[in-house]
């Protein structure tokens, strides 16, 4: 399933070659795992032993089990993104350090958009870079409050399609 153009900011950027976007199956959970735990590290280096430990544990056990979660593939390179959708929450969104700024998060965004035409989610305030991203894409921030499993502010952004 490939991601259908509109006139929304998070799909004017057209998609990298041959990219798929196509719900998540357990056969993919390594790859998943390795490209959020490459993905989380740069993301968040403020969060001690981040992508590993009891958050990789979560992941696992309860987040590719309950969410709606979706990845991008490319052929010659296999799963370079994981979107995970908690109703019209974006959970998670991750792409491969090695893949980014490609297109790939963008499109994901689109995915969810189509799914949902208003979504939230979720960013750390010290995440400099995906707050960046999120504000290219037009989101805009709707309230703020600590994370629990961390002390980390967080920022809740919302987009409608």
């Amino acid at each position: 399933m490939t991601t259908t153009p509109s006139a929304h900011p998070a799909a004017r950027v057209p998609e990298p070659p041959s990219l798929t976007i196509r719900p998540y199956s357990p056969e993919d959970e390594e790859a998943v795992v390795g490209l959020w735990s490459r993905a989380t590290r740069i993301a968040h280096p403020f969060i001690a032993d981040e992508g590993s430990g009891e958050r990789e544990r979560k992941l696992r056990e309860i987040y590719l089990v309950h969410a709606d979660n979706w990845v991008a593939e490319i052929p010659a390179r296999g799963v370079v993104g994981l979107l995970g959708m908690l109703d019209a929450e974006i959970g998670g969104l991750f792409v491969d350090p090695s893949t980014q700024k490609s297109g790939i998060g963008r499109q994901l965004v689109a995915h969810a958009l189509g799914l949902h035409p208003t979504v939230t989610l979720d960013v750390f305030e010290l995440n400099t870079s995906a707050r960046a991203f999120y504000a290219r894409l037009g989101f805009g921030e709707i309230s703020r409050h600590l994370d629990p499993d961390t002390g980390y502010t967080l920022i809740t952004l919302e987009l409608t399609a």
